[in-house]
């Protein structure tokens, strides 16, 4: 029964994303556009893109997966899912990890996996892509955590995006230095091990931790 309620809560995030393809696509497409405007920000000159590139990337990561998390339950909490799901008796914690990893594999993988590709546009050296699709795997998918944590507290509210980012923001922060700064190690040639290691340890913790907090916040938005 607890493996089926992670895989259903999976299954039917992926289906409805594959009957709405702008789910995956607008995080995307965010990204591309705001990699293609920044050289008419920053100039041209490749030495200054590839110098900010690592945080100019990060932080469009971030703010791609903050977009995409405010309406993560709307849908099933205006079709009564969540109160069933809540009733039903079935793990509400395994159903959290069922959104997170939902949300990770929507918005964070794509990302991570085209990210090598938009580092080339703002002209990053090639010694930092690997690191930056890596970083941003296992960053995006802390990110994913935290965003759920935000849009079960506020998938109450109609217009709740304002406060999803001041709730979300000093958690993601931290990520975004931490993320930003493997980067740069890696592209000045410095040892990122140590770097990898607690990004990854943040990843593990935030998927064993946050569907507590998810569930605790379905329970309090429901209770509204």
């Amino acid at each position: 029964m607890y493996r089926s309620v992670f895989g259903k809560v999976l299954a039917r995030q992926l289906l409805l994303a594959y009957r709405r393809p702008a789910a995956v696509l607008n995080p995307l497409f965010f990204y591309g556009v705001v990699v293609l405007l920044m050289p008419l920000g920053l100039g041209p000159e490749q030495r200054v893109l590839g110098e900010f590139a690592p945080g100019l990337l990060w932080i469009t990561a971030l703010l791609a997966a903050l977009l995409s998390s405010e309406t993560l339950f709307r849908s099933d909490y205006d079709d009564g899912g969540l109160e069933q799901l809540v009733v039903s008796g079935d793990s509400l914690y395994l159903a959290s990890l069922g959104y997170v990893v939902a949300h990770w594999c929507l918005t964070g993988l794509p990302l991570a996996l085209f990210s090598p590709a938009f580092g080339q546009l703002l002209s990053l050296p090639a010694q930092g892509l690997g690191t930056l699709a890596l970083s941003l795997a296992l960053g995006t998918l802390i990110l994913s955590a935290f965003g759920c944590i935000g849009a079960a507290l506020t998938m109450a509210l109609r217009r709740g995006g304002m406060l999803l980012s001041l709730l979300l923001l000093p958690l993601e922060v931290p990520v975004l230095i931490l993320g930003a700064g493997v980067v740069e190690r890696a592209v000045n040639g410095m040892p990122i091990d140590s770097l990898i290691s607690i990004l990854s340890g943040l990843a593990l913790l935030a998927l064993a931790l946050t569907p507590l907090a998810i569930g605790a916040s379905i329970k309090i938005s429901l209770e509204v």
